[in-house]
């Protein structure tokens, strides 16, 4: 049905005179939350993916390993209920135990989930008319994307692109016995050992995942600690758990090469020595998908490792390109993807925006336990980058804790020495990711200790913890 002349008049209006057209490509967080922004406020939105709609997030990366991850967890509980007086029988001997994963049921869940995903994805783009696209595309100039054959004009284009694992010279995957994360969600059966080659946050995660599915796991770090980036005593808490399960963690030891042997793999680190397993997972970066898309040729500029350089409000160093997720390497996170997307279409459509705070960002690491922050961090804190008070809580003081045997993690909250707002914190617990969606709200609305500290929380509940460590901030500094 055509728009009435009054309806119409009030569509965001591009050249010509007629409704906005935008080129979205990519489909994933970035370009789809965008997509359905711009739809609802009266755009003509086209989005072009390549995989499918949902993109790489949705169908070979975030879903899928936080779907594997779920079982893992499961499992990971399952194991460790003895102590609380839940015992199995179904061992082949009778014995306790006959806890085991069937990696072929897991991985068509896995699959099944994200197709899935991807489904009610293009449901929701279908409900709000926007045209998907399926294929490659690229740039003719800042006004024109090449797609499936076909050339679509646009008023604003919108780069999504994501990004590519990164691959090590001399430890190319080959789907088989040597994986990218993408690659194994094809596996026939649980690796019996694997060396996972990276600890950063797909490393960790994927490293605990099948650890607690039943894979004897060496993880090869080149850094100091697992998880170097983020804060140094979480990644303690994290390292003590992974060794006490029975991992390999091996500190200081970067691959050099990863060759096949036999029916495993042989990792040579760069000092000589080798470790051997069944398979080995690289996760050692990833590079952005912003090569051969017509980028330059649109006078869109790079920045240093390829990713689109963009501002506050999404725009490229083109006025009408704007560029959103992985390919920009502003936080890879699929929520900062998404955030990144529909600010651009709030800003090329003349809405109110507020840009981009990275400081209110909260991410999640998904292992067991996980780690979830929010705000400033312990670095920043020590390098006196940002003056704060801080208040730490063992989560083995918390009474729901006890009571579901939780024994390693923390409450950790940052706040201003003079007035207690609360700046940040980091959460070290089972699904911390539900956890700090209160923490988030306090960082975001700046709210002080005092009234974390006098609001209600369910006890016995881990979130005590929260309203706990911020009394003890409140007692311990006077404001």
């Amino acid at each position: 049905m055509e728009p009435t002349e009054q309806v119409r008049s009030l569509l965001p209006v591009g050249k010509n005179g007629q409704v906005t057209s935008i080129v979205i490509i990519g489909g994933g967080p970035g370009g789809y939350e965008a997509a359905l922004v711009a739809a609802q406020l009266g755009a003509d939105v086209t989005v072009v993916e390549r995989d499918g709609p949902g993109g790489a997030c949705v169908l070979t990366d975030c879903v899928p390993s936080k779907t594997l991850i779920a079982t893992a967890t499961r499992m990971a509980v399952m194991s460790e209920s003895e102590r609380l007086g839940v015992r199995f029988n179904g061992g082949a001997d009778g014995d306790v135990g006959g806890l085991e994963a069937d990696l072929g049921v897991v991985n068509k869940r896995v699959k099944d989930l994200a197709r899935q995903q991807s489904f009610d994805v293009a449901e929701r783009l279908g409900y709000e008319d926007v045209n998907i696209v399926r294929g490659e595309a690229r740039l003719i100039d800042q006004h024109t994307v090449e797609a499936a054959g076909e050339r679509l004009s646009a008023d604003i284009v919108l780069i999504a692109t994501g990004a590519t694992p990164r691959v090590l010279p001399g430890a190319e995957p080959d789907g088989e016995r040597i994986l990218n994360w993408r690659q194994l969600y094809d596996l026939p059966a649980l690796p019996e050992e694997l060396v996972v080659v990276g600890s950063g946050v797909t490393g960790a995660e994927l490293a605990s995942a099948y650890l607690s599915l039943g894979s004897r796991v060496t993880l090869v770090s080149s850094r100091d600690r697992v998880l170097p980036n983020e804060d140094a005593d979480a990644a303690i808490v994290l390292e003590d758990v992974f060794r006490r399960r029975g991992m390999n963690v091996m500190s200081r030891s970067r691959a050099g090469a990863v060759e096949r042997s036999g029916d495993g793999v042989i990792v040579t680190l760069e000092d000589g020595r080798k470790v051997e397993g069944s398979h080995c997972l690289m996760t050692v970066g990833m590079i952005p998908n912003t090569r051969g898309i017509g980028l330059e040729a649109a006078g869109v500029r790079l920045g240093r490792g390829g990713f689109v350089e963009v501002d506050k409000v999404s725009r490229t160093s083109v006025s009408n390109i704007y560029a959103s997720g992985d390919c920009t390497g502003v936080l890879m996170l699929a929520s900062v993807a998404a955030m990144q997307g529909r600010i651009a279409m709030w800003h090329a459509l003349g809405e109110a925006v507020q840009p981009l705070k990275l400081g209110w960002v909260s991410a999640n690491i998904f292992t067991d336990p996980e780690v979830a922050t929010v705000g400033v961090s312990q670095q920043m804190v020590d390098s006196c980058e940002v003056n704060a008070r801080t208040v730490m809580l063992p989560l083995h003081t918390n009474a729901r804790a006890k009571m579901q045997g939780f024994e390693d993690g923390f409450v950790k909250l940052f706040c201003r020495p003079s007035t207690g707002i609360i700046l940040g914190g980091v959460i070290v617990a089972p699904r911390a990711s539900e956890l700090v969606l209160g923490l988030s709200i306090a960082v975001q609305q700046h709210l002080t200790v005092d009234q974390l500290a006098h609001t209600f929380a369910v006890y016995p509940s881990l979130s005590g913890s929260l309203t706990e460590a911020a009394r003890r901030l409140m007692q311990e500094h006077q404001y």
